[in-house]
């Protein structure tokens, strides 16, 4: 599966997506788990902003070797899913491509799709949407300007919504794969399936603790460094 991330400048949030993306495809040898990112007003060929690079740091990724691009049809094209960190940007890449509608959400959406329906593929996903009621905004605000605090803020939203999306996706794709959640002992939030059924819509299963209930990596990473 390709997934493409799309936010604004395309030097923070995409990247962020992006980066732990491929951390989770290299730590669990997901070699069909592909990702990219691009901004619809990107700061062509900035490199990631510093405190971005800590954040993706501290959650296990790379952010390496990245120059920001802008968003063009043929990256919409070419992806199996489409994650924007807005709703606004949502619908400006549907505005792009039209006919991407039925694999484009927001990574808050697709995570509270899946969350609660049990969905497990994008068609699956696109099939619940319109079934479940949306309870508040579901965007990832822009931390660039902002404190250390508020981009670990930002790195843990997206890995707890990211993280047990794809591995669940993953899992339904190859029921036979086995997975390594990361512990403890790791150093990073652990990588746990999501929980699904319109049952379970109204508790928290344990399964779902997040990066938040861990000790927050990237929080470290960006606190060791100022």
């Amino acid at each position: 599966m390709h997934v493409l991330f799309v936010c604004s400048g395309n030097v923070c949030r995409s990247v962020i997506a992006e980066r732990l993306t491929l951390a989770v495809a290299a730590d669990h040898g997901l070699q069909e788990l592909t990702a990219e990112s691009a901004g619809v007003r990107a700061l062509v060929g900035f490199p990631v902003e510093p405190l971005a690079a800590q954040t993706i740091t501290g959650l296990g990724g790379d952010a390496s070797n990245f120059k920001a691009r802008r968003l063009k049809a043929e990256m919409v094209h070419r992806a199996d899913l489409v994650l924007t960190m807005t709703e606004k940007i949502r619908d400006q890449v549907r505005e792009l491509v039209p006919a991407a509608l039925p694999r484009t959400f927001t990574l808050l959406e697709a995570y509270r799709i899946a969350k609660v329906s049990g969905a497990r593929t994008v068609v699956g996903l696109h099939a619940a949407r319109d079934d479940l009621a949306y309870v508040g905004r579901e965007n990832i605000s822009d931390p660039v300007g902002l404190s250390p605090q508020q981009y670990c803020d930002v790195g843990d939203k997206i890995a707890e919504a990211l993280v047990p999306l794809l591995l669940a996706m993953h899992a339904h794709q190859h029921p036979q794969a086995t997975l390594r959640p990361r512990s403890a002992a790791d150093g990073q939030p652990p990588l746990l399936l999501i929980d699904g059924g319109r049952g379970e819509a109204g508790r928290r299963p344990e399964s779902l603790r997040t990066a938040a209930q861990s000790p927050r990596p990237a929080r470290r990473a960006a606190e060791s460094a100022g």
